[in-house]
């Protein structure tokens, strides 16, 4: 016997049962990004290395031990794009986006990190994420921050999350900032870790964000960043803070917040929960303005950020915050008790998707008896079976036997039967 082909380690198969729930947040993803004017790019999963090299960095971990990377047949070095931003950009440039121009973009899909997989981190994971280009102002970045709280009250998560803030000054002042910190580093060599030690001369930052407890108190120590600032970043800074004081929206400066990609500047954030245990970040960005000049375009100002998939959908199932029309996908079950009334069936089924649009209908194919339809009724999730035996079909009726509560079965005509479904489903009138 043929052994099984299993799927590769990191990377899963989403159920049906687990879609709905992606659809949801999709959803309101895709009706939010609309109501703020952005649109939708779509780049390939596949790009040359050298873009992330030269985005990225050589020396951060991503490069150095997470990306999938290979040769093709004709000799190129090609990745599986493990972050997207780096992909927009260069869609961006090349298909010339950003002369003079101003844009709101946002994607979603895919993304390959080899790492260890844990629950909530794997590695093909998927990300939605913003990235705007042309805009200098504090403004754009509290309009991004904005519209992810909005993001988080839509979906019930507003008291579950906290948002982080930091700058990380301009290209000159993180510059001296490195020197200050490496020398501090340095003269407590013998207290760090072998990833810090690494990290001391190819990315001192880094060594900020740190999850080791036994460096924690070392790290405290460390001098702050928002204390060497550049005059423009701090003034940046302040003005971003008063926009979300003036909105309402709560955050907590953390000074040790540098997220791990080489290409940041000035405004740094991240939503963080305390529900998923030590994976915290669900949301992360700021801002990158020498990208698109770093990727071979002109200087432009950008800021953006990504979440990941999988984190808020398991936040949102963690905290009990799944609809509960999320664990059906059937509205009503529609039965014929015979073979010859199948086409009828059909038929029915087809005229109620005309009425309501939205109405959820599944038509039984495949025979048996009427108790095991009526089971596989049960099992659909079905609020209601509509049933078309002998004398329903005689008479153009339908029987309506209601599955979820003790209202009595009754027969109607169709013109009836429209009418008590767009009474009780009543969204299923919108397209």
């Amino acid at each position: 016997m043929l052994s099984k082909v299993q799927a590769i380690r990191g990377m899963n198969d989403l159920l049906p049962e687990q879609s709905p729930l992606w659809q949801y947040f999709e959803g309101h993803i895709q009706a939010l990004m609309s109501r703020y004017g952005y649109q939708e790019i779509r780049t390939p999963v596949l790009e040359q290395t050298s873009l992330f090299k030269r985005s990225i960095g050589e020396v951060t971990d991503i490069v150095e031990k997470e990306m999938y990377t290979f040769d093709d047949r004709s000799g190129d070095s090609l990745t599986l794009r493990p972050e997207g931003t780096a992909a927009v950009v260069r869609a961006a440039i090349e298909n010339g986006m950003l002369h003079n121009q101003t844009q709101r973009l946002w994607y979603t899909g895919p993304m390959f990190r080899y790492e260890r997989p844990q629950k909530g981190r794997y590695r093909q994971f998927h990300q939605v994420g913003v990235e705007i280009f042309g805009l200098d102002g504090p403004d754009i970045d509290a309009e991004a921050i904005l519209l992810t709280a909005r993001l988080w009250k839509q979906l019930g998560l507003n008291e579950h999350v906290t948002l982080e803030l930091n700058s990380l000054g301009s290209n000159e002042a993180r510059s001296a900032y490195r020197s200050l910190l490496v020398d501090y580093f340095t003269a407590h060599e013998d207290q760090l870790d072998e990833d810090s030690r690494r990290r001391l001369t190819s990315n001192p930052l880094r060594i900020l964000d740190s999850k080791n407890p036994a460096m924690q108190d070392l790290i405290e120590g460390a001098p702050q960043l928002l204390e060497h600032l550049d005059r423009e970043s701090q003034d940046h800074f302040e003005s971003l803070k008063r926009l979300l004081d003036a909105a309402g929206i709560a955050y907590v400066i953390n000074p040790r917040l540098v997220r791990g990609l080489d290409y940041y500047n000035r405004t740094v954030f991240e939503w963080t929960t305390t529900a998923l245990g030590s994976q915290g970040t669900v949301c992360a960005g700021g801002r990158y303005d020498g990208l698109v000049e770093q990727l071979g375009g002109k200087p432009t100002r950008a800021v953006g950020f990504a979440m990941g998939i999988e984190r808020l959908v398991l936040l949102l199932d963690t905290l009990g915050l799944v609809p509960p029309e999320l664990h059906h996908n059937v509205d009503v079950y529609l039965m014929a008790m015979s073979d010859h009334g199948q086409s009828q069936a059909l038929l029915l089924g087809e005229t109620l998707r005309d009425a309501l649009p939205g109405l959820r209908v599944q038509v039984h194919c495949g025979g048996g008896s009427f108790k095991s339809r009526m089971k596989k009724a049960d099992r659909s999730g079905a609020s209601l079976a509509l049933i078309l035996g002998e004398d329903e079909l005689s008479e153009h009726t339908v029987s309506v036997k209601y599955l979820r509560d003790d209202t009595d079965q009754t027969t109607l005509d169709q013109p009836s039967l429209v009418a008590l479904l767009t009474e009780r489903f009543p969204a299923a009138t919108e397209h």
